[in-house]
């Protein structure tokens, strides 16, 4: 899988999961998600992405490798 679409897959499954705990635990994960959400801003800005960075560590984005195994 690309860098591209992990970091997406990511950012897209951190932001629902933060909504679902707001929604049956406690108002205050919805602060998780402007977290996420400000880090999308400014990358988006910057081109500084911390989870480019630890994924690429990881190896993922190479020929061999997949976010999500």
């Amino acid at each position: 899988m690309k860098l591209e679409n992990c970091i997406r897959f990511f950012a897209g499954s951190f932001i629902l999961a933060s909504l679902l705990l707001a929604r049956y635990h406690s108002q205050n994960w919805l602060w998780f998600t402007a977290f996420v959400g400000f880090n999308l801003l400014q990358s988006s800005l910057t081109g500084f992405c911390p989870l480019e960075m630890v994924l690429k560590k990881l190896g993922v984005g190479k020929a061999s490798s997949s976010c999500c195994s």
